[in-house]
């Protein structure tokens, strides 16, 4: 059994199934998940180490940096950017 607040919430988000677990069930999973929000299990990006082609300063980036491509700090990033 659902809640009068519960159902409310289902409702204003348009969701038109009734769930098929009780509140502390959905809350027993999700920590069993990892208490996520979804999204799969992502995992760390390899960093690359570079030099900033604008102000010369040491940076990683989440790619492998080019011959004679430039690449950027995160700062000068955001000003070239514009």
């Amino acid at each position: 059994t659902f809640s009068a607040s519960e159902q409310e919430f289902f409702a204003s988000k348009g969701f038109t199934n009734e769930p098929g677990r009780c509140s502390d069930c959905r809350a027993a999973r999700k920590q069993q998940r990892g208490g996520g929000y979804g999204g799969g299990g992502y995992r760390q990006r390899q960093m690359h180490p570079a030099v900033c082609a604008s102000c010369g300063k040491d940076c990683e980036v989440p790619f492998e940096p080019r011959n004679g491509r430039p690449v950027y700090c995160s700062d000068c990033y955001a000003t070239v950017r514009r």
